[in-house]
């Protein structure tokens, strides 16, 4: 029943004599004759309302006057005595089932007459003015410079203050300046009132002030969407994230960390379609093993792990890797790679993970329903530990975690519906297996792929082969390699080299023209089988350490004084003999070859020790200017010794 059907049922019902479901079915369906005085007069109310509060109460204050005016109405036509809470209460308990909206009290409804007929029976007055409730100019406005000085400096600064402490300094500031004030000193608002003006500052300036324009960009975006792929491997989206679990070690059964992940999700299907979990921190090695990982078959995972029931067939040419600005996404291994196996790289843009979110997704499940019960489990704060030692009450081994994860991936996220129940991950994969298969790699093509995937250095070809993290590497077909590659404009033959770090027992060598020469390392065979970078580099290290630890640093300092000073006193000897004694030692070398002197037969005083000008030199030899053969003799000394051979 409409609000103006009531009211004409409830007013003129006994006055015409008429049943009031008569009366309600001609107002609704506009039979009634509209100029009656009543009728005229609302309508004439409803003209004279403010535009303003027209605009603003439209939806709630109109229906609102008109149902107060009802009330009004009905009580003047049924009340033959005076206003009073005697006569008013048992019509009002008579109009709550004919009128509508909740029951007024007796004093609300006097108030409302008497609005009522002070405006000139203007409906307007009726209309509930909640807007222009409170005081509108506030209590102090001394005080505002005050206010704005205290939270320009305190509150909207990096720092981030509370409103307390801003408060606090906003009093101080008044205190300190009514001190210079003997009368109509000022008046500090209320904490409240404080508290109120700060909540109702503009939040983006407020976000920028305290936490810088990037934060409060990123907390007022736009939120977008990423374009729908249409096939399944079109686009792939890969990222790392460290697990919130602590494993033990399979054969020492201590607490080892947590591990890293770096999953691949394919945003056509929502299926995993490759991972890698390891202990290294994030890396292009991380990346390289989980691409191999999604783009190779995975039938081999039911022998790894009987429990497995379904089957994993995600694997192909991957189209399009979507990537964030990770160090490790920016480097030339991962470029060289994808250009050799044609996958283009999508980086996402900063502050924009909407459009990466199905690895995002898949994180925060993994956290929600497989790790939030496992023992070991870590919090993102210490103030959530409490009490909880995740080392202490660690109890899974690396390897008992990785089947659990592979039967958690293959046989239930794979095979779950999402939370709107519009997808399930392998089904849509399947969907696209139909209609648009991807690329697999059979055969020669998965070495290929593991060369195409290794790490791109570039090394030095030299005689004796090539050198990498100090292991040899060199073959026939390096040599022939050599000869058919001129060098560049520094003399030197620069190649490219792929490493593989799972296995440093070969490298492989690129030519200009595509073709690729595998070269073994020469090294102890029975180290560097099955060896990694990772590894070696750990031994070399560990060397490097011991011998350091073994070196007698002092004793080296001191031996490298003595020999300084003992070359600094030889000089100064030296330098004592003069210009005349100096040509006497002329052809001294070819004289002490002839003397035979050597380590052999040095005694045990050292000739370092013998001073120069006691030297016995070989008669008749006198002085420069002598013309005695034997001088001449003796100045081709030298000339003739060099000519013989050594023995």
């Amino acid at each position: 029943m409409s609000l103006n059907s009531k009211l004409f049922s409830s007013l003129f019902s006994d006055e015409f004599g008429q049943d009031s479901s008569n009366i309600e079915s001609k107002v609704d369906n506009h039979d009634f004759d509209l100029s009656n005085p009543f009728e005229s007069s609302i309508n004439e109310g409803v003209s004279k309302l403010d535009p303003l509060l027209k605009d603003t109460t439209s939806e709630i204050g109109q229906p609102e006057a008109l149902r107060r005016l009802s009330y009004i109405q009905y009580i003047e036509k049924n009340n033959s005595k005076g206003w009073t809470e005697k006569n008013l209460k048992p019509l009002l308990t008579r109009a709550e089932n004919l009128l509508d909206g909740p029951l007024p009290s007796w004093r609300t409804i006097v108030s409302w007459r008497k609005i009522y007929n002070d405006s000139g029976c203007d409906l307007s007055s009726l209309i509930p003015r909640h807007n222009l409730k409170g005081n509108r100019n506030g209590k102090n406005t001394s005080g505002d410079s005050f206010y704005w000085q205290a939270v320009n400096k305190k509150y909207l600064s990096r720092e981030r203050p509370t409103v307390a402490s801003t408060y606090k300094y906003y009093k101080d500031l008044i205190t300190i300046e009514n001190r210079n004030i003997v009368e109509g000193k000022i008046e500090a608002i209320s904490k409240r009132a404080f508290y109120s003006r700060i909540q109702k500052l503009n939040p983006y300036d407020v976000m920028v002030a305290r936490y810088g324009k990037q934060r409060a960009d990123r907390e007022f975006r736009v939120v977008g969407a990423h374009v729908r792929p249409t096939r399944i491997l079109e686009r792939v989206e890969i990222d790392h994230t460290p697990l919130d679990l602590i494993l033990l070690d399979d054969k020492l059964l201590i607490p080892i960390g947590r591990p890293y992940l770096t999953a691949l999700i394919d945003s056509f299907s929502g299926c995993v379609v490759g991972f890698y979990i390891g202990y290294k921190e994030p890396g292009y090695d991380s990346v390289r093993k989980a691409l191999l990982n999604a783009m190779l078959s995975k039938d081999h995972i039911k022998d790894l792990y009987p429990s497995i029931k379904k089957e994993w067939p995600c694997e192909g040419k991957i189209e399009t890797l979507v990537v964030d600005n990770g160090a490790e996404f920016w480097s030339a291994s991962l470029e060289y790679a994808c250009k050799s196996i044609v996958i283009d790289i999508q980086y996402n843009p900063v502050a924009k993970p909407w459009l990466k979110p199905m690895v995002e997704r898949f994180f925060g499940s993994l956290s929600q329903k497989l790790i939030v019960s496992m023992p070991g489990k870590t919090f993102s704060g210490i103030d959530k530990l409490d009490g909880y030692d995740p080392q202490k009450d660690a109890v899974m081994r690396f390897s008992v975690f990785m089947e659990v994860f592979h039967k958690w991936i293959i046989d239930v996220y794979n095979f779950e519906p999402n939370s709107s129940e519009t997808n399930i991950p392998v089904l849509s994969w399947q969907i696209g297996m139909r209609d648009f298969p991807p690329v697999f790699y059979m055969n020669e093509n998965i070495e290929r792929l593991v060369l195409d995937l290794g790490l791109a250095v570039d090394r030095n070809v030299r005689k004796d082969g090539i050198t990498y993290k100090g292991l040899r590497y060199n073959s026939k077909e390096l040599v022939e390699f050599r000869k058919q590659n001129p060098p560049g404009k520094n003399k030197k033959l620069k190649v490219d080299i792929k490493i593989n770090p799972s296995d440093l027992e070969y490298i492989y060598v690129l030519g200009r023209d595509g073709s690729c020469v595998k070269v073994p390392c020469v090294e102890d065979e029975e180290y560097v089988k099955g060896l990694t970078l990772f590894q070696h580099e750990t031994y070399r290290r560990f060397c490097r350490n011991f011998i350091r630890s073994q070196v007698d640093s002092e004793s080296l300092a001191e031996a490298r004084m003595e020999i300084e000073s003992r070359i600094e006193q030889e000089v100064e000897n030296i330098s004592k003999l003069g210009r005349r004694k100096l040509r006497l030692l002329r052809g001294a070398k070819a004289v002490a070859r002839h003397r035979g002197i050597g380590s052999d037969t040095v005694s045990n005083k050292s000739i370092a020790n013998q001073e120069l000008n006691s030297t016995r030199l070989p008669p008749p030899l006198k002085s420069p200017e002598s013309t005695d053969p034997h001088s001449k003799i003796l100045e081709d000394w030298d000339d003739l010794a060099d000519d013989l051979d050594a023995y």
